[in-house]
């Protein structure tokens, strides 16, 4: 990434079953310069192996930091604003389930956005839909801060995460632009290290401010954050994709490139296996806090604690993933073994939850959690990163595809799980297990990876 110095070249890596050799970006004559990977210098005589650059290892710092923040929006819009729903009820005179609808609705925008956001970005390139998405996000948040009713606050939260989702979206593109294989899931893991934070400490935040402030001066915060994102991005993030792999037409030609990707086995295998267990995550994120404090009686502090430790979890396997174990075996393997912890450990959460091991402890359901999502880092990193590199002739459009399907189905657990009451923990542990099954299902029938598919070409 070029930071007051020359660029550099990505560093090579191995063609992995079922991917698409990387192709420098940057390396086309007359593209617009881009973001590279970090280079490494050459590696010694010992056989040591290649070793970064300090320039190269601060440039990877900061597109970490850049794309991680982008990919942080999402908890950022939610997550903070989670504790002042009950003051946006007294505030603006509306019913609770009427409030609630202004976070279904950033939600659908996040979905619905990517599908028009990724195709945009194979065809006018990275940076000028990232950045025009940025500036409504901004804009948007500014008249969230000033919204006079419920129904106004509704519609521009769903404009708010139509234009947020340029940041999820791009990210996941511009990371496949620079990356592939193994170094690809190296990065992701260290996007998951920077957006991991976010849900933690969000709502945190969002209920500390709200001692200083009102719920208005929560998006107030989000506006300057959103601002300073987009800033950023326009003074480092150059353009990824150079004009010669970019992909003409319009709506039409979008809808027959996502076709085409749904149409390879592997690459619906590897969509299908990702939003599947991110189901089971999302069952997690919506019913913890009526199975730990309502069931199982812990006090708020005791549940943000353990929802810290599982969030930290999840995060630390993500970075074994990416620093030691894509190293050492490959990620078919790896997101196997993720996909057997998952199961494992939704089995055992539905066991103790219907009574069949007698009563157990709060602390035994948390420590179901935290192996379940301790998977969750094995699992959601490596199937982004294989069903990326299926795609490399249409990045933004794969994007779209793992970012809408994971947030609409996703977006189905929240119901599901509260379909018997706050009362059972029953229907989260059926919900995380049927996903978990369904994600290994789908692997082991799709991606086949004992059998991997022919690799596509073009990029």
């Amino acid at each position: 990434m070029p930071v007051g110095g020359p660029s550099v070249t990505p560093e090579p890596t191995p063609p992995l079953p079922n991917s698409v050799p990387a192709t420098a970006a940057g390396a086309v004559p007359g593209a617009v310069e881009p973001l590279p990977a970090p280079a490494v210098a050459a590696a010694p005589a010992t056989g040591a192996g290649p070793v970064a650059t300090a320039p190269a290892r601060r440039a990877g710092l900061l597109l970490t930091l850049v794309l991680g923040g982008l990919t942080a929006l999402p908890p950022l819009s939610t997550d903070m604003y989670l504790p002042a729903l009950p003051a946006v009820t007294n505030s603006l005179h509306a019913p609770a389930a009427t409030v609630q609808i202004t976070l279904t609705a950033c939600l659908i925008g996040m979905a619905l956005g990517q599908i028009v956001i990724g195709p945009m970005s194979d065809k006018w390139g990275r940076r000028r839909p990232l950045l025009v998405g940025m500036g409504v996000y901004v804009a948007a948040s500014v008249v969230c801060a000033l919204a006079p009713n419920a129904e106004v606050l509704i519609a521009v939260r769903l404009v708010q995460g139509l234009a947020g989702a340029a940041g999820v979206v791009i990210s996941r593109a511009v990371a496949r632009d620079l990356f592939d294989g193994v170094a690809m899931a190296r990065f992701f893991s260290s996007l998951m290290l920077v957006s991991g934070v976010a849900p933690i400490v969000a709502p945190v935040f969002g209920g500390q401010m709200l001692r200083f402030t009102d719920w208005r001066g929560i998006f107030v915060v989000i506006t300057v954050v959103g601002a300073l994102l987009t800033l950023v991005a326009w003074k480092w993030l150059h353009e990824t994709l150079p004009p010669e792999r970019r992909h003409g037409g319009g709506v039409g030609t979008a809808l027959r490139t996502m076709r085409g990707l749904l149409g390879d086995r592997a690459f619906s295998g590897y969509l299908l296996t990702g939003t599947l267990a991110f189901t089971a995550l999302f069952a997690y994120v919506s019913a913890s806090p009526f199975v730990m404090q309502v069931i199982y009686g812990a006090s708020p502090q005791t549940y943000s604690l353990l929802f810290g430790i599982n969030a930290v979890g999840s995060v630390g396997v993500g970075q074994l993933n990416g620093r030691v174990l894509v190293d050492r075996f490959s990620m078919h393997k790896i997101l196997g073994c993720g996909l057997v912890l998952i199961t494992s450990a939704a089995t055992a959460l539905l066991l103790m939850t219907t009574g069949a091991l007698g009563r157990v402890s709060l602390y035994a359901v948390a420590a179901g959690l935290f192996c379940l999502m301790m998977g969750m880092g094995l699992v959601n990193t490596n199937a982004n990163t294989l069903g990326l590199t299926r795609a490399g002739h249409a990045a933004g459009s794969a994007s779209a595809l793992l970012g809408t399907s994971s947030f609409l189905v996703g977006s189905l657990a929240s119901p599901l799980v509260g379909i018997a009451g706050e009362h059972t923990a029953v229907p989260m542990a059926l919900v995380q297990l049927a996903c978990s099954v369904g994600a290994a299902v789908s692997f082991l029938t799709l991606v086949r990876p004992w059998h991997p598919a022919p690799r596509r070409t073009g990029r």
